[in-house]
């Protein structure tokens, strides 16, 4: 009997997936990294040339296009400007007053978190509220606190004795008051963060290594300087470099509480770079003036990795 057509058609194979090609490690490689390869190129690739060709030109808000090329002609007048150098100047204060106080409050901080007390958990929580809470609430907050009005600062100063009666310092009016202001409101913003890293760092440190030093009649400052400090090098480069670029870039702070005043005594490079380019609508100036943090934040990336790399890590 012969053997019907069904039982000798042969089944058609399953079609493989994924394809073979997809194995090859040098195909499959640049497809998955593809995605965010195109992502930088749009969002950050295209922004930073156009701010390039803006910073050579004279572009702004009355003219059509992109303006006419200049040269290096808005880098020299802004090299010539009073309020641009109060702004460098402002900048790199800020930032380096910010990083010494953030060290050394998010050090105590972390030293305190570190101890494994009733209510650590609580305070952990509350301690770490100035870096999770929004910018813009929080400094609209301070700005409320340091009213010449109705600052609570004055008013806990008055009821303690610290300001005599009938002073109420212009804390945002007042230059030097200003500055110490912004600063302030920056570290109290910024030091919970440092005291994370620093956390983190110690509880991956053996707690034998910490015992053995005990025994070995090392203090709390010696072990942290000569144990701590060498073996969360790595975390707190990384950490510290984090702070840096973000309190170089931040203009929220100075924005919201004193617009850069009085007389730009509070300007920094981020918040000039808007006032010039966007409320001024000076375009090729305020491209320039933002440019000039990329040679800034440069000089410290490279700092840092060659610091990284002269320890072996």
């Amino acid at each position: 009997m012969a053997k019907t057509a069904s039982a000798t058609a042969v089944l058609p194979q399953a079609t493989r997936w994924p394809p073979a090609f997809l194995e090859r490690a040098d195909i499959l490689g640049p497809i998955l990294v593809a995605p965010a390869i195109l992502y930088i190129l749009l969002l950050v690739g295209y922004p930073f040339a156009l701010a390039i060709y803006l910073s050579l030109s004279d572009a702004n808000v009355a003219t059509t296009g992109l303006g006419n090329f200049v040269g290096f002609d808005n880098f020299v007048a802004l090299f010539q400007s009073p309020p641009f150098l109060i702004a460098l100047r402002n900048t790199l204060m800020f930032t380096a007053v910010s990083a010494v106080f953030k060290g050394l409050l998010g050090t105590m901080l972390a030293f305190l978190l570190a101890e494994n007390v009733p209510g650590t958990r609580v305070f952990r929580f509350v301690i770490l509220l100035p870096w999770t809470i929004p910018i813009v609430l929080s400094a609209i907050t301070w700005k409320w606190m340091l009213d010449t009005q109705f600052s609570i600062i004055n008013w806990l100063g008055h009821a303690t004795g610290l300001l005599r009666t009938g002073y109420n310092p212009n804390w945002l009016g007042d230059p030097v008051l200003a500055v110490i202001s912004i600063i302030a409101v920056n570290v109290w913003r910024g030091f919970p963060f440092t005291a994370v890293i620093l956390l983190a760092g110690m509880t991956a440190v053996s707690s034998e290594v910490i015992d053995s030093a005990k025994v070995d009649g090392a203090g709390p400052l010696t072990r942290f300087r000569r144990i701590i400090v060498p073996m969360i090098a790595p975390v707190l480069f990384v950490g510290s470099l984090y702070d840096l670029v973000f309190t170089l870039n931040d203009m929220t702070i100075v924005y919201l509480l004193t617009r850069g005043g009085p007389g730009d005594v509070t300007q920094v490079l981020s918040s000039y770079a808007f006032l010039v380019g966007v409320q001024s609508g000076a375009l090729g100036r305020g491209a320039a003036i933002a440019l000039l943090l990329l040679p800034m934040l440069l000089i410290i990336v490279i700092v840092a990795l060659r610091a990284l790399k002269r320890r072996d890590v």
